[in-house]
């Protein structure tokens, strides 16, 4: 895993599955849209400052990062092939939000055009 600002005790990814788990079989996402996780980063960086509450409580509006959950079937990404479990980039306006009830805490989400995702990354924790 790259150098990241970030520190996690769990991986992020494993973090919004498990909390998921099978719920998603529900959705069915149309035409060339796209569900995607938002990413809400941890309170703690690794140089071991913390974030302020406000500012965690921001990432609910204005993180430009998240999770792939669903793919709709139309979708196009003719130069990188994006799917399922990748993390993207993408500008918060450009999406819709919602969040996915699971029983227990919802899961914050973004659902978006594919022309919309910006870039793919390996971890979340390059862009805030």
């Amino acid at each position: 895993m790259p150098n990241v600002a970030m520190l996690h005790e769990k991986d992020p990814k494993q973090e919004i599955l498990d909390k998921l788990g099978n719920v998603l079989d529900d959705y069915e996402i149309l035409n060339n849209e796209v569900l995607v996780a938002t990413y809400l980063r941890p309170e703690k960086t690794a140089s071991g400052f913390y974030l302020p509450k406000k500012t965690l409580e921001e990432d609910l509006f204005q993180s430009k990062c998240g999770l792939v959950l669903k793919i709709g079937p139309s979708c196009d990404f003719p130069t990188v092939k994006i799917q399922v479990h990748d993390w993207v980039v993408l500008r918060p306006a450009d999406a819709w939000a919602c969040e996915i009830l699971t029983g227990k805490d919802p899961v914050h989400c973004r659902l978006l055009y594919d022309k919309h995702i910006r870039a793919r990354i390996t971890n979340p924790g390059l862009v805030w």
